[in-house]
């Protein structure tokens, strides 16, 4: 993605709150909002509610109920993706990519209630 195209991604994440519709994720048995759709068809990362939802099905992450996903993309294109209970706190989840081609160095969700979201749709 060029730099331009990755900053119009950025600012048009930004701009989901809330949500109209929800989508359904066969791994996880989980909806997804709007904005993570838009995310997903954008960078082309459905791979990513897969790897949240293969997580999800494990019963001790199932019963937390607010949980902080997060995509870190490192320079050499390897990742690793995360979840917390909280900011601050370590992590329940962390599993190591070992390469992506997601455009942005980070992205945050949160899963609430059963549905993936965009923080800015919390």
């Amino acid at each position: 993605m060029q730099n331009n195209s990755l900053k119009n991604l950025e600012q048009d994440l930004a701009g989901f709150i809330g949500t109209q519709n929800y989508y359904r994720h066969s791994i996880g048995n989980f909806s997804y909002t709007d904005g993570v759709k838009y995310l997903a068809d954008t960078a082309n990362c459905y791979w990513l509610l897969d790897v949240i939802g293969s997580h999800i099905l494990k019963p001790r992450v199932r019963k937390i109920p607010f949980q902080i996903w997060e995509l870190t993309v490192k320079e050499n294109r390897n990742a690793v993706i995360t979840m917390r209970e909280d900011t601050g706190l370590p992590a329940v989840v962390e599993q190591k990519i070992p390469f992506t081609d997601f455009p942005l160095e980070k992205i945050k969700l949160y899963f609430i209630d059963d549905v993936l979201m965009l923080p800015s749709e919390y």
